[in-house]
């Protein structure tokens, strides 16, 4: 069924698909002067400490073979899967690194070809919602524009939270599929439409993203029941994300089971306060330079550039003079439209709940919802789209006016302020020109979106509010560390010791902060991770960026890091300090100063590094029960209530990122014997001796143990196998097959075309 445009001719879906992509193309080419400005643009803070690492050890991953489940080169972020942001079950998140990791490209180039390949995705979405809803291409991609290139999009999706972008990306294909599949002129194959996006935006790795598709799919199902008077009518809709939800069920449920027991699960209730659009920065959608207080990472009330809130001049200017213009006759036509904006924008400013933060994410939904109404607007009015221009003009010229008397510049306002009033002349010239010039006006919404979003990145810096670190290149090798030892990174918080303005010269090949020891496969306690389900970030106390507390860190190395610590019984045989700090780990005879150089120290435990597995002599009585609740650390010494075991021979034969298997030999008598595996411990490990089944228990959940009987023999195995990823997967595996059995039969079903 050919889309139409306003003037009611037919276009093809062929050609509609070459517009979605040359709006993709544009959206490139809008950041080539940004690159040219700053080639190091989508290079800062995340990106740098956690997404580009972890995503050189998926690509790693499936150079070996290996679904990129866990990572041994961090305990802290080893469950790749249950950390959910690296979107490890979607086929494009995938397929995009292995591809660009393919090339020979730098840190920030291959930072910048990850968001690029997904805000071109965005872009040909948010063409298609709107030809979808028979919009002219020229509003099209005007939504299209904005879909992509938005203040949130830009300055926090593209270039630092990924996971961000790549779940919405997806977001106006789900919405596109959902009104298809709603469209009783379609086949009954119809609900087939919205499952692929769904699943790629779940599986894209971003929970807000999700909670907005569920907002999306109930606002569209309450809309067509009370439209049409029909439950039955939302079936489609329905039976197709219940589709997508089910091909992405490996995801979200690792994620279910991740959380469970996490740090994140408990997180300070004054996460919920910070980052709330506040009322007072509204007016930010016509001057994206408007500088007031918003509560920050810190919740304190700081001076904030709302450069979030841009989307151009057209869209707010357009829904604004339309409902003041066309009034009752253009709110009753997008009154559902408009209701979701309203409700959308409230979330933005209420403080959320449960594992959720950050209510400012919210934002690119509204940035999308908000350029719909707007290209309805300029539909609705007359075929001239007189008085927008005039009405730009003034807008942007009292906002101006409000800022002087507010005080409300910033850094920024009376930079922007000309070159958006300069726009705003511009649309208002166009409008006068003589009616042979219809065309250029049919094409000025988009083109003035265009260049409005351009001048505000070229005036406001969208790099701010978070760091940016000069990583060494060099990361990607392991020197001056051993691949064979595991280190615990004692070092400061990175956003405030590393950043440039700090340490402007190359650094991390010795601290490696974050979860930048993937790079070179290095074997790390440390990691970055927001959900921290690991073990050691609760006993460690970790933080998000990877670093331990420092009071932590005078235990650890004061107290833990002897023959008998807990460092030793997970397997710790390399420590790194910063240079900045005075520790040194004790006592000094187990330790030795193995590098040392202006970035920090690395200290080796004396002798060979520790087996990767290991049998335990003894262990305290209480740490036997695997429901036994943890305790806090101690010093370990054996007393009457420890039990003892006999000293397995252990020879490891594999070693690799899901799979332990090792030749074990247990002597006969009454002992037997207990094998610690130095990896982090997560609920999903199977353990077997010859294919017999073995209990798997963990130390304290920080690293899995099995106990073997006496006189045991043979070959035993631990493997990674968790019951998300088996039902996960079963689920996933069914739900391919009926959407394929779906697709046969309506390929069976279409009408055949005629001959001649």
């Amino acid at each position: 069924m050919a889309a139409k445009d306003e003037a009611g001719r037919g276009i093809s879906a062929r050609a509609d698909f070459a517009w979605a992509l040359f709006c993709g193309a544009l959206v490139l080419l809008f950041f080539a002067p940004l690159l040219w400005r700053d080639p190091h643009l989508f290079w800062n803070d995340d990106y740098q400490l956690s997404i580009l690492p972890v995503f050189a050890e998926v690509a790693r991953s499936w150079s070996e073979g290996q679904l990129p489940l866990l990572s041994p080169s961090s305990w802290v972020c080893g469950n790749l899967a249950g950390e959910f942001q690296y979107g490890t079950f979607s086929v494009f998140v995938n397929a995009a690194v292995v591809v660009i990791w393919q090339f020979p490209l730098t840190f920030a180039q291959q930072a910048a070809a990850l968001s690029l390949a997904h805000l071109f995705v965005l872009a040909m979405g948010g063409y298609l919602l709107g030809r979808g809803r028979d919009f002219s291409p020229p509003l099209a991609l005007m939504i299209g524009f904005i879909a992509a290139l938005n203040g949130w999009i830009v300055c926090w999706g593209a270039i630092d939270w990924f996971g961000a972008l790549g779940a919405f990306a997806w977001l106006p294909w789900a919405w596109w599929g959902s009104e298809r599949a709603l469209d009783s002129r379609r086949g009954r194959s119809r609900f087939l439409w919205p499952a692929p996006f769904v699943y790629l935006l779940i599986a894209g790795g971003f929970p807000y993203t999700v909670i907005m598709l569920v907002l999306l799919a109930g606002w569209l199902a309450v809309q067509t029941v009370v439209e049409r008077r029909s439950l039955g009518a939302v079936w489609p809709l329905v039976v197709g994300m219940a589709l997508g939800v089910g091909l992405s069920a490996p995801a979200w449920l690792a994620l279910v089971d991740s959380l469970h027991g996490s740090v994140r699960q408990a997180q300070e209730s004054s996460a919920h306060w910070q980052w709330l659009v506040p009322p007072a920065a509204l007016p930010a959608f016509i001057l994206p330079a408007w500088t007031v207080n918003w509560a920050d990472f810190s919740t304190r009330l700081n001076p904030h550039t709302a450069t979030e809130l841009a989307c151009g001049i057209v869209a707010p200017v357009a829904l604004l003079w339309g409902i003041m213009t066309q009034r009752g006759a253009l709110v009753g036509r997008m009154r559902w439209d408009l209701a979701l904006l309203v409700v959308v924008l409230i979330a933005s400013m209420l403080p959320t709940a449960n594992v959720f933060r950050w209510s400012f994410r919210w934002l690119p939904f509204l940035h999308v919802i908000l350029a719909v109404c707007a290209a309805e607007a300029l539909r609705s009015a007359t075929t001239s789209r007189r008085g927008f221009g005039l009405a730009a003009v003034v807008l942007v010229a009292l906002t101006g006016a409000a800022m002087w008397v507010a005080g409300a510049a910033g850094p920024f306002g009376w930079r922007l302020l000309p070159w958006l009033l300069a726009v705003a002349v511009w649309w208002a010239c166009l409008e006068a020109w003589p009616g042979r010039f219809a065309l250029v006006r049919r094409w000025s919404p988009a083109a003035l979106t265009f260049v409005s979003l351009l001048v505000t990145y070229f005036a406001v810096n969208p790099v701010r509010g978070v760091p940016r670190y000069h990583l060494d290149q060099n990361l990607t090798e392991p020197a001056p560390l051993d691949r064979q030892r595991l280190y615990v990174s004692v070092h400061p918080a990175p956003e405030g010791a590393y950043r440039m303005e700090e340490q402007p010269e190359p650094m991390g090949t010795v601290v490696r902060p974050g979860s930048t020891s993937m790079w070179a496969g290095v074997r790390f306690v440390n990691g970055y991770s927001p959900i921290r389900p690991a073990g050691v970030a609760r006993e460690f106390a970790f933080l998000i960026h990877g670093e331990i507390p420092e009071w932590m860190s005078d235990y650890l190395l004061h107290w833990q890091a002897g023959p008998e610590g807990e460092l030793a019984r997970i397997g710790v045989d390399g420590i790194v300090v910063d240079a900045g700090m005075e520790l040194a780990p004790q006592p000094e005879e187990e330790w030795t100063l193995a590098f040392q150089n202006a970035e920090g120290r690395v200290y080796h435990r004396v002798g060979s590094p520790f087996a990767t597995v290991r049998p335990v002599p003894w262990l305290e009585a209480e740490l036997l029960n695997p429901k036994a609740p943890a305790g806090a650390m101690k010093l370990h010494q054996r007393d009457e209530t420890a039990r003892e075991f006999a000293a397995a021979d252990v020879r490891v034969l594999e070693d690799s990122r899901h799979r332990v298997v090792a030749e074990v030999a247990v002597p006969a008598g009454q002992r037997p014997a207990l094998l610690a595996f130095s990896r982090p411990f997560f609920r999903g490990y199977r353990a077997s001796l010859d294919g017999q089944p073995l209990a798997v228990t963990s130390y304290r959940s920080l690293l899995p143990m099995v106990e073997l009987p006496a006189g045991a023999r043979g070959q035993l195995s631990l493997v990674f196998r968790p019951w998300w990823l088996m039902a996960g997967g079963a689920i996933a595996g069914t739900t391919v097959l009926l959407c394929l059995l779906a697709g046969y039969a309506a390929w069976r079903e279409r009408p055949l075309k005629p001959r001649g």
